[in-house]
């Protein structure tokens, strides 16, 4: 009987790459726009430590020109109340404003590029092609 449940896992281990890779594929796909260009958000490198995140948040919104004032109190993006999150909304919101004037997704290694949309509940992430 342990044998015959062995072989049921392993099958599972071996089909989880190729079924996450067909699930990545199929969105990809989704975010692919009728203008032929790709739908990409900027977020926050989860790998990241938080104070680093945070330097490359306050660099956005003090210097960089982000809009930050939905992360605050009773705004849109405020919850989760994470340094990721917010991180996450900041990087997009700059990277939005300005990748099309040579702006990028790099916050010295801090974020990442990303094709499905961060959006959650009443937060949006904004997509500008």
């Amino acid at each position: 009987y342990s044998s015959r449940l062995d072989i049921r896992n392993s099958r599972r281990k071996m089909t989880s790459p190729m079924l996450n890779f067909f699930i990545t594929m199929l969105l990809a796909t989704l975010s692919f726009q009728a203008s032929g260009q790709f739908m990409e958000w900027c977020i926050a490198d989860e790998q990241t430590p938080d104070d680093e995140l945070q330097r490359a948040m306050d660099w956005a919104c003090n210097v960089g020109g982000a809009d930050c004032s939905k992360i605050k109190v009773n705004q849109p993006c405020y919850l989760p109340n994470t340094i990721k999150d917010h991180a996450s909304y900041v990087f997009n919101n700059y990277y939005q404003k300005f990748k099309n004037k040579g702006g990028s997704c790099y916050f010295n290694s801090a974020a990442l590029i990303n094709a499905l949309d961060p959006s959650h509940g009443s937060c949006k992430f904004e997509f500008i092609p």
